[in-house]
């Protein structure tokens, strides 16, 4: 086998939720930053919050609008 070919363990690296949201887990990396954690999931914490990527969602619910508008006429 190969030496020193895996990278460096940190047992307490140090997660920052986009919410405030800090906690430590074990990583390869020092730090890691993500924009969704348990604390503000909306699964976890039965609110919606939609998470909208380039418009998508609005485009979603304009094309619900015109089907469910077809439909009723």
């Amino acid at each position: 086998m190969q030496a020193d070919i895996h990278p460096a363990y940190h047992p307490k690296a140090k997660v920052t939720c986009a919410c405030g949201n800090t906690f430590t887990v074990g990583s390869t990396r020092e730090s890691l930053h993500v924009s969704i954690c348990s604390a503000c999931h909306p699964f976890y914490t039965g609110t919606e919050k939609i998470a909208d990527v380039r418009g998508r969602v609005d485009r979603f619910k304009k094309r619900l609008a015109k089907t469910t508008t077809r439909t009723a006429k």
